[in-house]
């Protein structure tokens, strides 16, 4: 079991003709994720790689049956692709897209409320590396290589440093059971209580690594969820704490603007609900070790 995908979801690619959106579709093919097609609106009719291109979402879905997709849509036009996603009856979406304005996230999450939660889409980004569950499927950026199967839970903010954590976890010998970047906008499709969540119930995952960074009240959210309902040991890393308040910070959902937000306030608020916090990134590994050890012994 994994969250989201597996080797068996059926995967468009929104936006497929452009370079990127071609570069890592062929990297996700190679990976093994079941790829079907791709949707660019007027180039219905064309391959990339092999794979047919629809002109709208629907006639993709009809066609092969996809149940995720994945956006590498241009920001004026890509909250109009996730809505369009919706509609048609895909299950999970990605959306790697950055600079998508918050107005029009903010469209994009009171529209996908139209549907009642058993038929609502799962979205994860804007602006995030995406999704992989190791040996089953990959659908974002991430550098396949670098993950190790395994029962670790890795959910982050940022998509390089949930990279420095899978790396840093394959040196140890320790493998990834999935790995979801919910993205550093401000607004975005799911939370880390959400990816919480899936975590809490998949069998394959027995802990979890949390990344976060200043910024938003989502850490705190999560941390008041996990202490009530999650047993499984959760290791986390909050980056930025030393960036100035006011002031953004690489993404643009990292900047502190009321109490809780900054770095040191989230280990606090994390630490108190029993999450056991690495003081730097690069004993990310070196912690969820030792946890995973402790958990052994006791």
């Amino acid at each position: 079991m994994s969250i989201l995908i597996d080797r068996n979801t059926p995967v468009i690619v929104q936006g497929i003709t452009g370079k990127m959106a071609r570069f890592h579709t062929e990297d996700m093919v190679k990976y093994g994720t079941n790829v079907v097609g791709g949707v660019v609106p007027g180039k219905g009719g064309v391959e990339v790689e092999g794979l047919p291109v629809f002109d709208t979402v629907a006639d993709a879905v009809e066609n092969t049956g996809a149940e995720a997709s994945l956006v590498f849509v241009p920001p004026p036009f890509a909250a109009d692709s996730i809505m369009e996603a919706a509609d048609a009856g895909i299950k999970y979406s990605v959306c790697i897209t950055d600079g998508i304005p918050a107005q029009d996230m903010i469209r994009v999450k009171r529209y996908m409320y139209r549907y009642p939660i058993e038929k609502r889409m799962v979205l994860t980004g804007p602006n995030c590396a995406g999704t992989i569950s190791p040996g089953k499927a990959l659908l974002g950026i991430m550098p396949g290589h670098i993950y190790l199967q395994g029962n670790i839970g890795i959910v982050s903010r940022s998509g390089t440093l949930g990279y420095e954590a899978a790396a840093q976890l394959k040196a140890h010998g320790i493998g990834v059971s999935t790995s979801v970047g919910i993205g550093g906008d401000p607004i975005n499709g799911s939370s880390f209580k959400d990816i919480l969540q899936r975590f809490k119930d998949d069998d394959e995952t027995d802990v979890i690594c949390m990344i976060g960074e200043i910024g938003g009240p989502q850490e705190a959210e999560a941390a008041a969820y996990l202490k009530e309902h999650i047993k499984k040991p959760i290791v986390a890393y909050v980056a930025g704490m030393t960036a100035p308040k006011g002031r953004t910070m690489g993404h643009a959902g990292a900047i502190i603007s009321a109490f809780g937000e900054s770095a040191s306030e989230k280990v606090e608020i994390l630490s108190a609900a029993g999450v056991t916090v690495a003081p730097n990134p690069a004993v990310i590994g070196d912690t969820i070790a030792k946890v995973m050890k402790q958990a052994a012994l006791t």
